[in-house]
């Protein structure tokens, strides 16, 4: 299921503002992008999206505003830059090499640069923490938004497969006097009526008509998509049982089309079958 999120906090010294997209996905796969001031927090920030949203391929982006755009400016030790520069100029003297950049050289040495964005306050991480729970809030919104419209079209897809079912249900009463009368007819120009033995012959009407009987299967599948539309109401995540009901309910489908031996019974199916397809599809989308 698709998702997006974002939200932004500050204090006076600094803003976060996070950002939540998501793809569906079989599994909880995230991507996070943090600026190097807070790369610390990023295994808080995994476990924290981990109870907080569900599966799906989601990315987080958080970025980072200073209202004194040299809080976290790199600071340069002057004094050991000197001493090292020193000590490089004496060596090069020595050696009477006047070709390397001294300078250059000094400022790479170890300790001459620091740089202030190593870390963060508890100040400043409160801001952090409190602009990424706003936006799993907004991101979860979004889902739960998404998830109702989608909840609606896949109920009105599953009670289009009943209603199409009181259409069979509607044409079964024709349907066996149908066969009879094409076997019947066929025998007649096969054999002859005189020649077919009647009592033989509603003998194996009635077992070939048996084998046909599609009561079970319409128990079935009405079963079914009660189910799915009961699946609705729980508070727990449905995608992966409304999958295992629609698996089900093809089954049923795919059963009743070979049984119908009925032009109109098989025209029904057919619809059946595209209500079914979509609803396949929109699951992928569901969690």
């Amino acid at each position: 299921m698709t998702g997006y999120g974002t939200a932004s906090k500050e204090n006076g010294k600094v803003k976060y503002s996070v950002e939540i997209k998501s793809l569906n996905s079989k599994f909880l796969e995230l991507n996070l992008r943090l600026p190097k001031v807070v790369s610390d927090k990023e295994l808080t920030l995994r476990t924290e999206c981990s109870k907080l949203i569900e599966r799906g391929k989601v990315n987080l982006n958080v970025t980072v505003e200073y209202a004194d755009q040299t809080a976290k400016a790199s600071s340069i030790n002057a004094d050991l830059l000197k001493k090292y520069y020193g000590q490089l100029q004496q060596i090069a003297n020595e050696l009477n090499d006047t070709n390397v950049n001294l300078f250059e050289l000094a400022l790479n040495m170890p300790e001459v640069v620091t740089n202030n964005d190593d870390t963060v306050d508890d100040e400043e991480s409160g801001v952090l923490m409190d602009a990424f729970y706003d936006a799993v809030r907004h991101f979860n919104t979004f889902r739960e938004d998404e998830g109702n419209v989608l909840a609606q079209d896949l109920k009105k897809r599953a009670e289009m497969i009943l209603t199409y079912l009181g259409e069979v249900e509607a044409l079964e009463v024709e349907r066996i006097p149908l066969i009879r009368q094409r076997i019947e007819q066929f025998l007649n120009d096969s054999v002859g009526k005189e020649n077919v033995d009647q009592n033989r012959f509603e003998q194996e009407l009635v077992y070939y008509i048996d084998k046909l009987d599609v009561t079970e299967e319409k128990v079935r599948l009405r079963s079914h998509c009660n189910y799915f539309l009961k699946a609705f109401d729980s508070a727990d995540s449905n995608g992966k049982k409304l999958g295992f009901i629609s698996q089900e309910m093809g089954r049923e489908i795919n059963t009743l089309g070979s049984k119908a031996n009925h032009a109109g019974i098989q025209q029904i199916v057919v619809r059946m079958k595209e209500e079914l397809e979509k609803i396949k599809e929109q699951l992928l989308n569901v969690l």
